[in-house]
């Protein structure tokens, strides 16, 4: 497949099937369209699932597994450039932090094949119960079957490889929807399977409008989990259309990242602008909510204006770009009603604040009331509010006090604070000396609350992704 030529395919079976209908990709800076992909029918995704189901039916060893990933993993790092111009088109992500996705994408995928010859049991010694002295027993872990995996437009590449990586690992079939604005990653990356070898069925990637296929998967009982990125409104949807089926759930946060009076403050200002602002602040990890201790907010604040104000919006492709544009004018529309909001409250805005269609400067606010949306909601987007706080047990307060629950960031040398934080923040993962924007993608990551259920990193979505099966021998 050539991703050059206007119109794009299905990858269903292992073969790349054209739809009658085509919907438009758009370059996110230009506002051009980029390609057309073809828009699947209910037919397209039954086909779908037949091949996912068949292709259990077939041997898939784990050394196969591993062999197979590994190559794609390698040729996805010797194509980088071609990959890193995609996301950079299609997501208006600037062309560095493109090529840093690439590379932890090709990462995700080298995880994934090494885990694949790792997948194991434990031995249970039920020979130690009453009246079983001749019996011994083991578990194993076997794949759950055909999973539905659906993306998210903001990191199209790494976040599809971090469910199809471990579901292809774990020995399943994985039936991939992309997000409708940034598939061109995604049907790249199946081609990359395709050449390497994949057994047809095992991947299948369907493109078009996201509700229409995701109840159309659900409808099949040959469907056996949902593993989703998104919003919380669609994941409460799906939860509640899988039933009794395996569920994992990557949702919303409004990341809050505390800066103690003991913290180095170059450090977290540097810290804080750099991961308030990357991908134009759609990150579900982005800083949005900033608690500085009192005794340092405003030179901490100084130094936070400071390092916005040097950062580079613009034309994604242009290697000196920072902040690019967000994946739609709306959504630049939508930042600056809840920013203009948020003054009309009493908010003040330190710097940024101003939208040119889809760019939206990189804004920091102070004067927050909790209850304003910058605050309480998910902003999504460039924004980052600042609060003063006075004690420890204070700011942990303010920090549960959302409905989300991903990661958090601490900024402090108090070891016994951090404790205590990593005890009381309500949190999926606290990240001590940095930003709630860490992630590398070996580690545990998923949220509480309304963040979600289940875990990602290639290990744990892994254990997600397969069933734990009892073996008892009576010898």
């Amino acid at each position: 497949m050539d991703l050059k030529q206007e119109e794009l395919a299905l990858f269903i079976e292992g073969e790349w099937t054209k739809s009658m209908e085509m919907e438009p990709v758009f370059d996110k800076y230009t506002g051009e369209t980029i390609a057309c992909v073809s828009t699947c029918t209910k037919d397209d995704v039954r086909h779908a699932i037949a091949s996912a189901k068949e292709a259990q039916n077939h041997a898939f060893a784990p050394y196969d597994r591993y062999r197979v990933l590994k190559e794609v993993s390698e040729q996805l790092k010797a194509n980088q450039e071609e990959f890193a111009l995609l996301l950079a088109a299609e997501v208006g992500k600037p062309i560095a932090e493109a090529r840093g996705e690439v590379g932890r994408a090709v990462l995700t995928l080298e995880i994934s094949a090494e885990e694949a010859k790792r997948i194991h049991g434990m031995g249970v010694p039920i020979e130690a119960a009453p009246d079983s002295p001749n019996r011994q027993a083991f578990t194993r872990r076997v794949p759950v079957g055909v999973i539905a995996a659906i993306t998210p437009f903001n990191v199209p590449l790494n976040l599809v490889c971090h469910k199809v990586g471990p579901g292809l690992a774990a020995g399943n079939s994985v039936i991939l929807k992309p997000a409708e604005t940034t598939p061109l990653c995604a049907l790249r990356l199946a081609e990359l399977f395709r050449q390497a070898g994949l057994p047809k069925g095992r991947l299948n990637v369907l493109t078009g409008d996201g509700p229409s296929i995701g109840d159309w998967l659900l409808e099949s009982e040959a469907v056996k989990m949902v593993t989703f990125t998104g919003s919380p409104k669609v994941g409460k949807l799906l939860r509640e259309k899988a039933g009794l089926r395996k569920v994992a759930l990557e949702l919303g946060n409004n990341s809050a990242t505390i800066v103690h009076a003991d913290a180095h403050l170059d450090v977290a200002a540097n810290l804080v602008a750099q991961k308030s602002f990357n991908n134009a602040g759609q990150v579900c990890i982005s800083v949005q909510r900033v608690f500085v201790h009192e005794t340092v907010f405003t030179p901490f604040l100084e130094k936070l204006v400071s390092s916005t104000e040097g950062l580079v919006v613009g034309d994604p492709k242009n290697e000196a770009t920072q902040v690019g544009p967000m994946i739609a004018e709306k959504e630049a529309v939508r930042i600056e009603s809840w920013v203009n909001e948020a003054v009309k409250e009493g908010a003040k805005v330190e710097v940024g604040g101003k939208r040119d269609g889809a760019l939206f400067t990189p804004t920091i606010l102070t004067n927050v009331k909790e209850t304003m949306k910058v605050c309480s909601e998910e902003v999504f987007g460039p924004v980052v509010s600042v609060l003063p706080y006075s004690t420890e047990d204070e700011v942990i307060e303010k920090v549960n006090q959302s409905r989300y629950g991903l990661q958090a960031g601490l900024f402090t040398n108090s070891l016994s604070f951090a404790m205590k934080a990593a005890e009381q923040i309500e949190v999926g993962g606290l990240i001590v000396n940095d930003t709630s924007g860490y992630r590398v993608d070996q580690m545990p990551y998923g949220g509480v609350k309304q963040s979600g259920t289940g875990k990602e990193g290639p290990r744990y979505a892994i254990e997600e992704m397969t069933e734990e099966r009892l073996v008892v021998l009576n010898l």
